[in-house]
């Protein structure tokens, strides 16, 4: 089955910037929408940002200008650049890829990978 693994998370000093990868294996077709999704403690999930087949992507307000989304469809791969990081970005962040179908949709999540800023 289709399996998606974060890597990238870590803890970082506010200002500093990361990278988180999403590699997705298991699935012969490539993904409709992929996107980053965060959670902290005591607080709802929230959509990241957002990228569609065609390349279309959206950002949630707080992470405009700071945050890029991007995906390399040969290897199944989402990114998520992250820059000029806050203490409110602290959350675990979580993969998300989905395939659309006539009869349905296939969602698949990752794990999660931690992202702490503190100074």
């Amino acid at each position: 089955q289709v399996q998606l693994v974060e890597s990238g998370g870590g803890l970082v000093q506010p200002g500093g910037s990361l990278r988180l990868s999403c590699a997705a294996s298991g699935s012969d077709a490539s993904f409709d929408n992929m996107a980053w999704y965060r959670q902290a403690p005591g607080k709802q999930r929230e959509l990241v940002a957002s990228i569609t087949r065609g390349g279309m992507v959206y950002y949630i307000d707080s992470v405009k200008g700071r945050f890029t989304i991007s995906r390399e469809d040969a290897k199944n791969t989402v990114f998520l650049q992250m820059n000029g990081l806050e203490p409110e970005d602290t959350a675990v962040y979580y993969c998300f890829c989905d395939i659309k179908v006539p009869s349905r949709e296939y969602d698949y999540w990752g794990q999660g990978t931690q992202v702490t800023v503190s100074s």
